[in-house]
């Protein structure tokens, strides 16, 4: 199953190399939980403050489906204008 990953700020540093956005699309297995997709993603969870599935919010042991989209954002992202 194919999930898009979105990642935001210092997070873009765990990017595939060659990747010029923070738009990463990976296949994985399927019923595979948000903390497996991190560790499959080699994405150090510590870094992570807030994450979100299909733009609810979300934690490792959600199950995710063919065509979910995941925002990963870092403390230090800035949501203000």
């Amino acid at each position: 199953m194919v999930i898009e990953v979105r990642l935001y700020a210092s997070l873009r540093c765990y990017r595939p190399s060659g990747s010029d956005s923070g738009l990463v699309t990976v296949d994985v297995p399927d019923s595979i939980t948000l903390g497996e997709l991190l560790d499959e993603l080699e994405i150090d969870s510590s870094k992570i403050n807030v994450s979100t599935i299909n733009g609810t919010d979300g934690d490792s042991s959600n199950v995710l489906y063919d065509g979910d989209r995941v925002e990963l954002f870092p403390p230090d992202f800035n949501t203000q204008s």
